[in-house]
């Protein structure tokens, strides 16, 4: 077999690096029966690298492209247009040119052909490279196809094709293409075959574009295209558009634009029956390649002709479960503040963990977490339960789940079971101590919480030492119980508490039209261990800033030999004790912390120089005091406000009283809040410890090649591969390539199991025009510039900054010493920003869609933290 061409019927999914996706593509579509593919062969790999290697230039140009960013546009354009014009005046070979004639004359030199472009790295699960490279139409005569096949070759190096590999971290020298050559189709119609809706990602719907003439005028933009929504042999949608323009073949070669006759524009591009008949086609194609599918089709002589197939790479992958019942899906990441992918060892901790807490049908997509709620909707009165406190989280989310309850239709479609987080087991139990705890409203319960949960901690950090193997992996399971239950006891408290602030928000605003007063009120309280982190770095600023020494170091440190070089400075001792017992208290936490995986401050200490840096340029010494008292002082105002304002009122009195009980309860129970995540993650750092020295042996005995190998490995696997000193490494592999993948994805908030993405949204009227909803969560207005920060240890924050961010979790806490407002993608009124944001007196809004995109970098803007929403001012930014 000739290694420079192929026929089709030749090609399958084993030719990939031979021929290009859509090469390998077309000869499998040309194996399933039924599925009519136009003839031709392919132009193999080997013959375009045999070309390269005949321009020693090459070489040094692809190495000059290979060092650039895809920013840099000009440097691609200039160094790819060198590229492309080499690759054009190369000859082709004559025993290439020969074997190419062969084919041609086989198929017949008269007819016209289909020259396209065929990438290794193109129409991949999760990359499609689509329109990347060129595609050329009704091209006739040999040395047309010849020249045409050189384009193609070209077309690698397009400076679109370019900028995409740089993107998805693809290496140009490890790309290459092969050119696919078929009889051309001069169909009546084409378009393109979506198995699953492109708009609502749901699997169950098949979506039609169709238009007149050859495809290219529906790719290009050039008409708008006919839809048809079919849905298990059923067709549930039509959109007919005018189609005034049409792309159709000349007899002489190439193509043109044509006007459609006007008794045509508004005519349907397809019949009911070909509709039904192209969706299944559609599922057969799917079920061949096993994932949804973007497929191309031309309509000729009334049959049907399918010209590519490529997976749909813009889906969110779907939990794996045992039946095909209907299902919806929570983002427990929008829970817990952490959308990105989560490794594998953090899923599977973490599933343990909560499965304690009544989690139980928590499932993995995307590398993220999701529950399946259907249980918590289909019983009415957990239903109008659960979805009410949704709005605690994320009020887009709840918003999505009253949209699902509305479709009476969906709902008979869901199973009914057991709920897994509207109620459970102790519910009614934290119901009760939380009654209990109001209506005592002793504040010595909190602190006598913490110090059990610090001694049994201590305990466990003492037991974790020198254990190995099962006894290790036992402590471990046996710990997660212990903190199901340590955590569990400090509930009352927070719901004691949470009520607290929602009586007083509710009745200020009904007894005074005073929003969020909640807000005011709970500055400054005391035992909030994430408020108190962010205010003890000021602590740590303070002596740093007294050593120019250890501030010039900071610029350039190394966490693998950080306490080492303080050691070596003036200064750096004091630092270092300063630092080191910072560190003992909050060292266990991280951006991202619900991941264990993450590198811990106590591993990387330098994630908090920005900060520290950014505190000594903000503040004055002493900042820590000045700024609680300031907080506290505003709470003891406000709440000297509301009482003289309430006494004026009917009933004044007795109105008064019930809200200073309630501001006390909130003061006294508020900071509790924050308290279980810093129990829970202070557990993962004494497991994380103890795994990671498990992972040195496995290093040395050759089992896995790094430490940190372990993080793509189930905690059952780890088990496993400790005790049997054996693991099929190419597990880890595999996990690693998934999880890359994964980190690029966005998780919907909801989805069903359909794959449908369930979106809520605002009801903006109450704001003004062209400003950003949002959800307000700390009372205020203020003005700033924006900075944008997607990772915590790029906050170099500069005076009156406002925060713009997807999401923060208690890790973020000492940026926010800085700033003078805060704007999240992510989040609701009890997450952990917004209450932090309270506590420091922040304006604050949160669930603000796509505002890291939507604002940029540097604008002035305006924070509504009383009625929610963000203003752009004018389009004015800070240089």
């Amino acid at each position: 077999m000739n290694s420079y061409l192929l026929g089709l019927q030749e090609i399958d999914k084993t030719k990939l690096m031979v021929v290009g996706s859509k090469g390998a593509n077309l000869g499998e579509l040309s194996r399933i029966e039924g599925i009519r593919v136009p003839e031709g062969f392919c132009v193999t790999t080997e013959a375009y690298k045999r070309i390269i290697g005949q321009a020693p230039e090459f070489g040094a140009l692809l190495d000059q492209l290979s060092q650039l960013r895809a920013d840099e546009r000009y440097k691609i354009a200039e160094i790819s247009g060198k590229i492309r014009r080499v690759i054009e005046e190369i000859p082709i070979a004559r025993d290439i040119e020969e074997e190419i004639t062969h084919y041609i004359s086989k198929l017949g030199e008269k007819n016209a052909y289909a020259v396209r472009s065929s990438a290794t790295a193109e129409d991949l699960p999760t990359t499609s490279f689509a329109g990347q490279q060129d595609t050329y139409l009704n091209i006739i005569g040999k040395d047309a196809i010849l020249k045409y096949i050189s384009k193609c070759w070209a077309s690698l190096f397009t400076d679109r094709a370019v900028t995409y590999r740089i993107q998805n971290g693809f290496d140009h020298h490890k790309v290459y293409l092969s050119v696919v050559i078929q009889r051309m189709v001069f169909p009546q119609a084409a378009g393109i075959l979506f198995t699953a809706d492109p708009v609502t990602s749901n699997r169950k719907v098949l979506s039609i574009d169709a238009s007149f003439g050859l495809g290219e005028a529906l790719v290009s933009g050039l008409v708008n295209a006919d839809i048809y929504k079919v849905r298990e042999g059923r067709i549930v949608d039509k959109k007919i558009s005018a189609k005034k323009l049409a792309i159709f073949a000349l007899a002489e070669g190439g193509t043109e634009q044509r006007e459609i006759a006007s008794e045509l524009q508004n005519c349907p591009t397809l019949t009911d029956e070909q509709i039904l008949q192209l969706e299944r086609m559609g599922r057969k194609i799917e079920a061949y390649f096993s994932c949804p599918q973007d497929i191309e089709w031309c309509l000729a002589d009334n049959t049907f002709l399918i010209v590519q197939s490529r997976p749909i790479t813009t889906l969110y992958p779907l939990p794996t479960v045992e039946d095909e019942k209907n299902r919806v899906y929570l983002s427990f990441g929008h829970r817990q503040m952490m959308t990105e992918a989560i490794k594998p060892l953090g899923i599977s901790m973490f599933k343990s963990l909560f499965k304690h807490f009544g989690f139980t049908q928590m499932y993995e997509a995307g590398g993220r977490l999701f529950i399946d709620v259907s249980g918590d909707l289909t019983s009415p009165i957990t239903a109008k339960l659960f979805i009410k406190s949704v709005d605690k989280v994320d009020i887009l989310m709840q918003n999505a789940l009253y949209k699902i309850v509305k479709d009476k239709e969906f709902m008979k479609t869901l199973p009914h079971g057991k709920a897994t987080i509207g109620m459970n087991s102790g519910m009614l139990t934290w119901v009760f101590q939380a009654i209990k705890n109001y209506w005592k409203n002793d504040a010595g319960v909190v602190t006598r919480l913490m110090t059990k949960n610090e001694t049994l901690l201590k305990e466990l950090e003492k037991k974790a030492v020198g254990l190995t193997g099962d006894a290790l992996f036992d402590f471990i399971l046996e710990g997660v119980a212990k903190m199901k239950h340590s955590v569990s006891d400090g509930y009352g408290v927070v719901f004691a508490g949470t009520y607290a602030a929602d009586w007083l928000n509710k009745n200020m605003l009904k007894w005074l039209g005073e929003k969020n007063a909640a807000a005011t009120l709970s500055q400054s309280v005391d035992n909030n261990v994430t408020s108190e982190m962010g205010l003890e770095l000021l602590d740590v600023a303070d002596v740093v800033r007294q050593y120019p020494a250890v501030q010039e170091y900071f610029d350039h440190a190394k966490d693998e030999t950080f306490f080492a070089d303080l050691a070596k400075l003036s200064g750096g001792d004091a630092v270092s004790t300063a630092l080191q017992a910072y560190l003992i208290k909050y060292g266990m936490r991280c951006s991202g912390e619900i991941d264990m995986t993450r590198p811990r401050w106590n591993e990387q200490p330098t994630a908090l120089i920005p900060m520290i840096l950014s505190n000594i340029k903000n503040f004055a010494p002493n900042a820590h005091n000045s700024k609680f008292e300031q907080g506290k002082q505003e709470a003891q105002q406000k709440e000297q406000d509301l009482l003289s304002r309430l006494e004026q009122l009917p009933s004044g009195k007795r109105k008064v009283q019930r809200t200073e009980k309630a501001i006390s309860v909130l003061r006294n129970f508020a900071g509790y809040r924050e308290y279980n995540k810093y129990v829970l993650v202070w557990y993962y750092w004494i497991v994380k410890q103890a795994l990671l020295n498990e992972a040195d042996k496995l290093v040395k005995q050759r089992i896995i090649h790094e430490k940190e190998d372990i993080y793509y490995l189930s905690l059952d696997e780890l088990r496993e591969a400790v005790r049997t000193s054996q693991l099929d490494y190419s597990i880890v592999i595999k996990r690693k390539a998934d999880y890359a993948v994964y980190e690029k994805l966005t998780p919907p908030r909801v989805m069903t199991s359909d794959g449908e993405i369930i979106t809520g949204e605002y009801d903006t009227g109450h704001i003004p025009e062209g400003a950003l909803p949002g959800v307000p969560v700390s009372v205020g207005i203020v003005e700033g510039r924006a900075r944008v920060v997607l990772r915590m240890e790029d906050a170099l924050i500069e005076p009156g900054d406002i925060l713009i961010t997807k999401f923060t979790d208690p890790s973020w806490t000492p940026v926010f010493v800085s700033i003078k407002g805060l704007v999240t993608e992510v989040g609701g009124m009890m997450t952990h920003g917004a209450v932090v944001a309270r506590e420091y007196g922040l304006p604050a809004v949160v669930s603000v869609e796509n505002v890291t995109q939507l604002i940029k970098d540097g604008q002035r803007i305006r924070v509504n933290g009383t009625d929610g929403y963000v203003e752009i001012l004018n389009g004015e930014s800070f240089t």
